[in-house]
């Protein structure tokens, strides 16, 4: 097993020469754009899919160069796997084993991780951990036997270079049928594109948290909350939010300033299109490979059927409309009525910019765009606050603010730490022989008021690490909620059915039903103001491993004291989330935290080595919300 340090991650970034780093104005791809150069692909059983050219087998030969793209109708340069943006969808069978042959032609280092997938950890791709990375003008061969099926992807871990294009669609094809039956099959890969060079992006969050943010309060927005608050209670609103220095429509780090919206490697104006006969039933493998951007997909007039998530089996659930976290994946079923053009439209969390596609019966057809919903707002329960507070009443209390006085609404910048705690610091480990503290949502469906949620989260106040007391940690949630059954902002008490964790069920008895011999509790922190991201308030570059034993079955408990949704990715194991009934869980590779909830999930520790432990947000993780889970 290697030795691995922080000072490995991360390694050596992009030449940033070819990258323009000028700041443009806002653009969501509302121009002919597109990859520049042919979509062709170098292997053995080519074959044409939903996100450019595929390769079929279980021997690959991947080439890593710079290409030359045009999302934005100005020429860029990507990093490009086999000339491709995104790569070349890869398809595998279950139970074969597979070589991938990877070239680098790059001058700096480069790696591909092949995210959901289990194998052994020195073909996992993560520079540091796994081994040193691709060399520059040199080759790794990645050889690893497949146990599973289903829709994933692959992605670089090196630098920001998945930002700059190196992430694909992964399909395993399993050897036994399906729970399901269906006629046609697409990938549909979601993903983020900026001309900016990526370590400018960086730079401008460091130095101005709302660089990108393009929906600031106006004299309008408080006219209007007077029209509809009142004067007293919008004096009283703005009063909290700004005493917090917070903003309610802080939902995206990076918006539609800086990001082009992809779908296949398509902007909107050249949007990518798939083709059906009326009556099939059509499976759309729909994948978020973006960096940072959560996308809330819906097909105007068609229901979806959701068969799978994060490439596993769940019972069948009908939903109009989804968010997809990133890096996580779900597999739907349409069935089209009649000869018609459907669009799939995938807007970002924040509404600054969407992705869209066409699925049409004929070439001719065109499906209208819809319009961008309005701009969410976070709201009391996002903050992780009492009942109280979420009822109209302003408990300013049920925010911990490291000292502050509430009596007097003395928040400053919510940054009142003395000192860096920066030592080292394990994860907090509990007995768990039990969890009764758990609240599950009691909800019925997606389109309840969030008002109602979690009625006894309140009761439990929860406690907080040392290590958050520092400049790294701008706020802490006092009554965090399990809100399994909340879609989360901007999708509430929508007119449709929204899917959420709580309907998923694993299809099938559960992987592993043994109770949990350990609990670990994590918090995720942070300080937008300085971009500081971490889990219990202690950077990757001070945190020791967490420690597994080999067999073991470990809680772990997520607990979101930001505002941010953060999905959580943890390497080699699976990660069962808890849904109130110990019979039946939801399998995922990656969990998403929203602000100010508290999840558990379970995890046997079956794959020995050490594996990498993150927030899938590109910036998040090069900030510093990475651990190491080392099972011995």
């Amino acid at each position: 097993m290697p030795k691995y340090s922080s000072d490995t991650f991360p390694p050596l970034l992009l030449p940033r020469a070819a990258i323009d780093p000028g700041r443009r104005q806002f653009v969501r791809g509302l121009v002919a754009g597109g990859v520049l150069l042919a979509l062709g692909t170098r292997s053995n059983g080519a074959r044409a899919n939903g996100a450019g050219a595929g390769l079929t087998g279980s021997d690959f030969e991947l080439e890593i160069a710079p290409a030359a793209v045009d999302f934005t109708g100005r020429p860029r340069l990507a990093t490009a796997v086999n000339g491709s943006v995104p790569a070349p969808t890869l398809r595998w069978r279950e139970g074969d084993t597979v070589t991938i042959r990877v070239t680098n032609r790059l001058d700096a280092s480069a790696s591909i991780h092949w995210h959901g997938v289990t194998l052994p950890y020195d073909m996992d791709g993560v520079p540091g951990l796994s081994y040193d990375g691709i060399a520059p003008h040199s080759t790794f061969t990645y050889r690893f036997r497949l146990h599973q099926s289903g829709t994933y992807w692959y992605h670089s871990h090196s630098g920001f270079q998945e930002q700059t294009g190196i992430y694909g669609p992964l399909v395993i094809e399993p050897r036994e049928p399906e729970p399901f039956a269906y006629d046609r099959d697409y990938v549909v890969m979601l993903s983020d594109w900026t001309d900016e060079d990526p370590e400018r992006v960086m730079a401008h969050l460091k130095k101005d948290r709302e660089y990108y943010n393009l929906h600031k309060r106006t004299l309008a927005d408080i006219r209007n909350d007077r029209r509809v608050l009142g004067r007293a209670g919008a004096r009283s609103a703005r009063q909290m939010w700004n005493e917090m220095r917070m903003s309610d429509r802080d939902l995206s780090d990076v918006t539609g300033y800086t990001y082009t919206y992809l779908m296949n490697g398509h902007p909107p104006a050249a949007e990518w299109r798939a083709g059906f006969t009326p009556g099939e039933r059509v499976r759309l493998r729909l994948i978020n490979g973006s960096a940072m951007t959560f996308f809330d997909v819906r097909i105007p007039g068609l229901p979806m059927t959701v068969v799978a998530a994060d490439g596993q089996h769940v019972e069948p659930v009908t939903v109009d409309e989804l968010r997809i976290g990133v890096a996580e994946t779900y597999d739907v079923i349409v069935a089209p009525p009649a000869d018609a053009a459907y669009c799939i439209f995938a807007q970002a969390i924040d509404r600054t910019g969407y992705a869209c596609g066409t699925l049409a019966s004929s070439e001719n057809l065109r499906a209208e765009v819809p319009k961008l919903d309005p701009v969410p707002k976070l709201q009391h329960v996002d903050m992780g606050m009492a009942m109280a507070a979420m009822t109209g009443q302003m408990d300013h209390g049920a925010m911990d603010h490291d000292s502050t006085d509430h009596a007097a609404m003395n928040h400053g910048a919510m940054d009142h730490a003395a000192a860096d705690h920066g030592g080292s610091q394990p994860a907090t480990d509990h007995s768990a022989t039990s969890h009764a503290g758990m609240d599950h949502s009691t909800m019925s469906d997606s389109t309840t008021s969030h008002s109602a949620m979690d009625p006894d989260a309140s009761a439990t106040p929860v406690s907080h690490p040392a290590t958050e007391r520092g400049p790294g940690v701008a706020m802490r949630a006092a009554h965090p909620q399990s809100r399994l059954h909340d879609p989360g902002v901007g999708l509430r008490n929508r007119p449709w059915r929204v899917l959420t964790y709580g309907d998923l069920k694993h299809l099938g008895p559960p992987p592993d039903p043994r109770d949990p011999e350990r609990e670990i509790e994590l918090h995720l922190t942070g300080n937008m103001y300085r971009y500081m991201w971490s889990f219990d308030g202690v950077r990757y570059s001070h945190a020791e491993p967490i420690e597994l034993t080999y067999g073991q079955r470990v809680r772990f408990t997520l607990i979101n004291d930001t505002m941010m949704n953060h999905p959580i990715h943890l390497h080699g194991m699976w990660s069962d989330l808890e849904t109130g009934d110990d019979s039946q869980f939801v399998r995922k590779h990656t969990v998403t935290v929203q602000p100010g909830q508290k999840l558990s999930y379970r995890v046997t520790a079956d794959a020995l080595g050490p594996w990498a432990y993150h927030c899938h947000l590109l910036y998040h993780m090069a900030a510093g919300m990475f651990r190491v889970v080392s099972v011995r």
